[in-house]
C-alpha cells in the first residue's frame, strides 16, 4: 500500500476543469484559527465564520466594524509595523504572542495581502519557547557536513521529522513529465516504507504545483475538522477571496476524502525550490491528527529554504564541473574547425571530440543528404526518415526527448540502438542536423497504485472521484533512454550557435555570395567606425566645452553627465529602429520624465507628432535637454508655478517650427555669460542641419523659435499621434541635511532610510529609545525628525518635546491610527500611519 504525497485532487480529477477552477481559491478555513480580512483603512471587510469564538462577537456585527474597535490598540500597533516589512506581491510576515483581546491568551498571528485587502490570521500561541533561527542553523550545520545527494536529502527528512514530530517526513521530486518520487524517507517504525515510490503528474497538478512556488508551507491539522466559511462569500464585485497565501485556508474535499481513504489524518508541506521553480515537498503525514504552532511551522519554512538553497548549490557545483568539461572540448574542436576552414561536409571527421561535449551512445550528421553514423545509431535510411521528422517538427532550437517512438513511430523499431536524440539543427530549411543518440535504458518503476487504471464512478461522477486503491505497483519501462539535463542541452546549444558562426560562414553556396558577404561586413565596419569616431568627438566636444572655472568637480561632472545622457536617450530610441527616425513627441517627453520628475507635467505639448531622422534627432535631444535644464533651474520649471507650452507646426515650405514659451515663472534675465549651453541652443541646428535657432530672454518667460529642413522629416504613423498622459500632482520636496529617525523597529528603520535617502536626505540617524534620541539631538541636531508614536514600553513624546524646544520640524509615525492623539502642547504636528511610502513622508514634511 501507499499514499498520496499532499493535500491535492487524485489522479482521477480533470485536469483541464481544474484549469477553468483554481483550487488555490476556496471560501473556507481550517478551524484552528481564524481569518479578518480588512480595507487598507482597517476597516472588517470579511472573517471567518469562527472568529467570534475568539473575539466574543458576532461575524455579522465585525463586518464594517474599525478594526481598532474589535483588537487591542497596542496590538493593532504591532500588526501595523510589521505590514510595513512586506516586500513583493507575496510577502507574508508573522509575529508571535500578540495579545489582540486583553485579558486574554496569546495569539500567533500571519499577515499577507490579498489583492485589496490585508489579510490577518490568528491562531492560538503554543506555550513552547522556540529559537527557530537557532534551532535551523543547528540542523543547516548537520546538513552541510553530508556529502552527495541521496546523503543530503536523509539528513533533511530526519531533521524534518525531528522538528516537526511527524509519522512520516519524504522527499519527494518531480521529473520532467510532472511526474514524482520519494527519494529519502523517516518514518516511525510499524508504518510502510514508500521510499523509490513513483506518483503521476495528475497526483499534484499543473495549478497546484504553481501554488506551492509561492507559497512554501502547507497544514492539514485535522482532515476530519469542519471548516469554517469566509463571510461574506463574495464582496460587491462578485469576487471571492483569493486565500493562495493563506496559513489556514482548507483544502479540496476530494483531496480530505483521499487521505481518509489511505487513513492519514494530518499532513504538513514545505516546498523545496531551485531557480525559483518548484523542484520537490518535504512532504509530512501523521496517523493521528496533528497541529504544530506557527512559529514551529515558520521553523520548518526557513529549514525548507535553507535545504533549498543547499541542495540548489551542490547541484550547480556538480552543473558547473559538466559544462566546464564540455567547454573545454567545445573550444578545442572549434578552434581547429574555425584555423583549418573546414566546411560543413567535413564535420565528420570530428564526431569524436563532438560526442565528448555531450554523452552520449552514438551520433549522426546529415549534411546535403549525406549520412555519417557512428556508434549505437538507426541505420542511414532510418536516419533519413528521422531527418525528415525533425524538418517538419523541430524548431531552430536542440530538439530533445528520451522516447524517440512516441513521437516518431518508426523509431520503435530501433530503440534498442537509438531511444533518446538531442538534434542539433546546424543549417537553414531544409536543415541539416548533427543528432546525439542515447540506448535504451529499461528500468523498473514502482508506481503508488497503477497510473492506466481507469477511475471508477463515484457520487460526484467519474473526474471527482479519488481512488481507494494505494497497492503498490510494478512497471518495466522500455523504449526510453536516460533524459537529456539542462546543462547538456545548453551544451548543445552553445553547440548550435558556434557551429553556425564559425563553419556557415565558410560555406556559402557560391563564391560570389561569400565575396558580397565579405565587402558587406567591411562596409559594415567602416560605417561602425566612422559612427563610433563621430560619437567619441562628440563627447569630446561636450567635455571640452562644458569645462568652466566657475563649475566644481562635482557640478562639471553632473553637468557632464547630464548631457552624455540626453545623447544617450536619444540613441535609445533611435536604434531600437534600426537607426530609423524618431518621434519629436517621445523625445521631449522622455527628456521631460528622465529629468524633471514630477516638473513634466507642466509641460503642454501642441502638434502633429513628426519622425526625425537619426542626425536631426540626435541635435534636438541636445537642444531639448538644454531647454529643459535651464527651465528647471533658472526658468519657469524651477518653481510650483511656471508651465512651458511647446507647439510646431510645417510651415509653407514644409519646415518645422518648433516654439518653445514659458510662463508664470521668476523674472527673466538674459545670461551674463555664454556658456556652452547656450551655444548648443542658438548654433547647433544652423551649423548641423541648416535650419534656424532663435531665443529671446523676455522678461515674463523664455521664448524660443527653431526651424528644421524637410530632408530631415517624416511623417508620424497615426498611433504616434497620442495624447500627453498626465499624473496625479505630486507635492515637491528635496530633503536636505540630516534627518532623525527615531523607531524601535529595525527593519522598519532600514526602510525608513531607504525612502528618506531617495528624498534628498544627506544622512539618517537612527535611534531605538528616547535616551538614544535625546543623545544624538544634544550631539548634533538633525534637521528634521520622523518619530514613531511608541517605542515599546515607551513613546517619543519627550524626544517631541525638545525638537519643539530647538524648532526642529518633525512628524511622528504611528500604528495606531485616528486613535492617536496629539498631546495640546505640541500644538499641530504632521502624523503619517503605517505602513507609509514616500508619498505620505513627503507630504508630511512639505506641511
Amino acid at each position: 500500500m501507499t499514499q498520496t504525497i499532499d493535500g491535492q485532487p487524485p489522479a482521477s480529477v480533470d485536469l483541464n476543469s481544474c484549469d477553468r477552477e483554481p483550487i488555490h481559491i476556496l471560501g473556507a478555513v481550517q478551524g484552528f484559527g481564524f481569518l479578518l480580512a480588512v480595507s487598507p483603512d482597517w476597516i472588517v471587510a470579511r472573517a471567518s465564520a469562527n472568529a467570534s469564538e475568539w473575539l466574543g462577537r458576532p461575524v455579522e456585527a465585525m463586518l464594517g466594524m474599525p478594526l481598532d474597535e474589535l483588537i487591542d490598540g497596542e496590538a493593532l500597533h504591532v500588526l501595523r509595523g510589521h505590514l510595513q516589512t512586506l516586500r513583493g506581491p507575496d510577502a507574508v510576515d508573522r509575529v508571535f504572542g500578540v495579545r489582540l483581546l486583553l485579558d486574554q491568551p496569546l495569539f500567533d498571528v500571519a499577515l499577507h495581502l490579498s489583492g485589496g485587502s490585508i489579510v490577518i490570521e490568528a491562531e492560538p500561541s503554543a506555550p513552547e519557547h522556540l529559537s527557530a533561527g537557532n534551532l535551523v542553523r543547528s540542523m543547516v550545520t548537520r546538513l552541510q557536513q553530508t556529502a552527495g545527494f541521496e546523503p543530503l536529502c536523509r539528513e533533511a527528512v530526519r531533521q524534518m521529522r525531528a522538528l516537526t514530530g511527524f509519522d512520516r517526513v519524504m522527499v519527494y521530486r518531480f521529473a520532467q513529465d510532472a511526474s514524482g518520487e520519494v527519494v529519502a524517507e523517516a518514518v516511525r517504525s510499524g508504518l510502510d516504507r514508500y521510499l523509490g515510490l513513483h506518483y503521476p503528474a495528475s497526483d499534484i497538478p499543473k495549478q497546484a504545483r504553481a501554488l506551492y512556488e509561492r507559497n512554501w508551507l502547507r497544514i492539514i491539522a485535522d482532515v476530519d475538522a469542519p471548516g469554517a466559511a469566509v463571510v461574506p462569500a463574495r464582496d460587491p464585485d462578485e469576487a471571492p477571496l483569493d486565500l493562495s497565501l493563506s496559513t489556514l485556508r482548507t483544502v479540496s474535499p476530494i483531496h480530505l476524502e483521499y487521505l481518509r481513504n489511505m487513513g492519514v489524518a494530518a499532513s504538513l508541506s514545505v516546498s523545496i525550490l531551485r531557480n525559483g521553480r518548484l523542484w520537490g515537498l518535504f512532504a509530512c503525514h501523521h496517523m493521528e491528527a496533528r497541529h504544530i504552532s506557527l512559529e514551529r511551522r515558520t521553523g520548518a519554512e526557513l529549514f525548507g529554504q535553507m535545504f533549498s538553497w543547499i541542495l540548489e548549490s551542490r547541484e550547480r557545483e556538480v552543473e558547473a564541473a559538466q559544462e566546464g568539461r564540455s567547454r573545454e572540448i567545445h573550444t578545442r574542436l572549434m578552434s581547429a574547425l574555425a584555423s583549418g576552414g573546414t566546411s560543413l561536409e567535413e564535420l565528420s571527421g570530428f564526431l569524436d571530440e563532438l560526442s565528448g561535449i555531450v554523452p552520449c551512445d552514438g551520433i549522426g550528421l546529415w549534411v546535403n543528404g549525406e549520412v555519417t553514423l557512428q556508434g549505437a545509431t538507426p541505420t542511414a535510411e532510418e536516419f533519413a526518415g528521422l531527418v525528415r521528422f525533425l524538418n517538419r517538427t523541430a524548431a531552430s532550437r536542440p530538439y530533445a526527448i528520451d522516447e524517440i517512438g512516441r513521437v516518431h513511430e518508426p523509431g520503435r523499431d530501433f530503440t534498442e540502438r537509438a531511444a533518446g536524440m538531442l538534434a542539433i539543427p546546424v543549417s537553414r530549411t531544409p536543415r541539416d542536423f548533427l543528432v546525439f543518440f542515447r540506448s535504451e535504458v529499461s528500468r523498473t518503476v514502482t508506481w503508488a497504485g497503477n497510473p492506466e487504471k481507469p477511475a471508477i464512478p463515484g457520487t460526484n461522477g467519474v473526474r471527482l472521484t479519488p481512488r481507494k486503491s494505494f497497492e503498490a505497483w510494478r512497471e518495466v519501462v522500455h523504449g526510453r533512454s536516460l533524459p537529456w539535463a539542462e546543462v547538456e542541452l545548453r551544451a548543445a546549444e552553445a553547440l548550435r550557435v558556434t557551429l553556425l558562426e564559425v563553419i556557415l560562414r565558410l560555406t556559402d553556396s557560391a563564391e560570389k555570395e561569400r565575396k558580397g558577404a565579405q565587402e558587406r561586413q567591411e562596409l559594415l565596419i567602416a560605417e561602425l567606425n566612422h559612427r563610433v569616431r563621430n560619437i567619441l568627438n562628440l563627447i569630446r566636444g561636450v567635455v571640452t566645452q562644458s569645462r568652466s572655472s566657475e563649475l566644481s568637480g562635482e557640478e562639471f561632472a553632473a553637468l557632464v553627465g547630464s548631457r552624455i545622457q540626453a545623447l544617450a536617450r536619444a540613441h535609445d530610441q533611435i536604434t531600437t529602429s534600426n537607426w530609423g527616425p524618431g518621434s519629436l513627441r517621445n523625445l521631449i517627453l522622455l527628456e521631460a520624465g528622465a529629468y524633471l520628475g514630477e516638473k513634466a507635467d507642466r509641460l503642454v505639448l501642441d502638434g502633429a507628432d513628426v519622425l526625425l531622422e537619426p542626425q536631426a534627432f540626435s541635435t534636438m535631444a541636445l537642444v531639448v535637454h538644454e531647454m529643459m535644464t535651464n527651465s528647471a533651474k533658472y526658468g519657469a520649471l524651477c518653481d510650483r508655478h511656471g508651465r512651458v507650452d511647446i507647439r510646431w507646426e510645417r510651415d509653407a515650405l514644409d519646415y518645422l517650427v518648433l516654439h518653445w514659451r514659458e510662463s508664470g515663472g521668476p523674472t527673466v534675465q538674459a545670461p551674463k555669460r555664454r556658456g556652452f549651453g547656450t551655444t548648443i541652443i542658438e548654433r547647433s541646428i544652423p551649423y548641423e542641419l541648416q535650419g534656424e535657432a532663435e531665443i529671446r530672454y523676455e522678461l515674463t518667460g523664455v521664448e524660443a523659435r527653431f526651424s528644421l529642413p524637410p530632408v530631415y522629416l517624416r511623417a508620424a504613423p497615426p498611433a504616434s499621434a497620442s495624447p500627453v498622459r498626465r499624473k496625479e500632482p505630486l507635492i515637491p520636496l528635496q530633503l536636505t541635511g540630516t534627518v532623525l529617525v527615531v523607531e524601535d523597529n529595525m527593519i522598519i528603520a532600514l526602510e525608513a532610510e531607504e525612502v528618506l535617502t531617495a528624498l534628498g536626505a544627506e544622512t539618517v540617524d537612527m535611534a531605538a529609545s528616547t535616551r538614544d534620541a535625546l543623545r544624538l539631538i544634544e550631539a548634533s541636531p538633525p534637521d528634521r525628525a520622523l518619530l514613531d508614536v511608541n517605542l515599546g514600553s515607551e513613546t517619543s513624546i519627550p524626544v517631541a518635546r525638545r525638537l519643539a524646544e530647538l524648532g526642529i520640524p518633525y512628524a511622528f509615525a504611528t500604528g495606531y491610527g485616528e486613535s492617536f492623539r496629539i498631546p495640546s502642547d505640541l500644538g499641530t504636528v504632521p502624523v503619517v500611519k503605517k505602513p507609509y511610502d514616500a508619498d505620505a513622508l513627503r507630504r508630511a514634511f512639505a506641511l
